[in-house]
């Protein structure tokens, strides 16, 4: 599948999905995944931070994990969906992770676009989003 999705596809994704790992999360306010994060949390969603370089720090009331491995989903729920704010080529390692964890979505952001970590996550069963924003496609979809 191309980066062309049905709005029917995005709305049973964001539906479905209750508890959101942020990868590339940041607790500076000038970066769009501190404004995403928050605007998810208002929307509902339990949102896990997961940056290494932050791992133990606080974002947005939610601690920060190191790697989606370390979050504890016995305490926060099930990770339905893994949203990427990371760079094109981390998206393989990052959808590798979430294979590894469970997780039922990989969203990769705004320029995010690796066809690999696309198929691979296909292949495992996850839905992918590739080049969107859920921060976006929720007011447009009136979610």
């Amino acid at each position: 599948m191309p980066n062309t999705y049905s709005d029917d596809f995005i709305k049973q994704v964001l539906t479905q999905t209750k508890v959101i790992a942020l990868v590339g999360a940041s607790e500076k306010s000038t970066r769009d995944s501190y404004h995403v994060m928050a605007f998810l949390q208002g929307k509902g969603y339990r949102v896990i931070p997961v940056n290494p370089g932050l791992a133990g720090k606080q974002i947005h009331g939610e601690t920060v994990y190191g790697t989606l491995a370390d979050i504890p989903q016995q305490q926060t729920g099930p990770i339905d969906m893994v949203d990427v704010f990371r760079n094109s080529e981390a998206a393989l390692g990052v959808t590798e992770q979430a294979i590894a964890i469970g997780a039922k979505t990989v969203w990769m952001q705004l320029g995010v676009i690796n066809d690999e970590a696309a198929a691979k996550g296909r292949g495992a069963g996850l839905n992918v989003v590739m080049n969107r924003c859920p921060a976006i496609e929720i007011p447009r979809l009136g979610l």
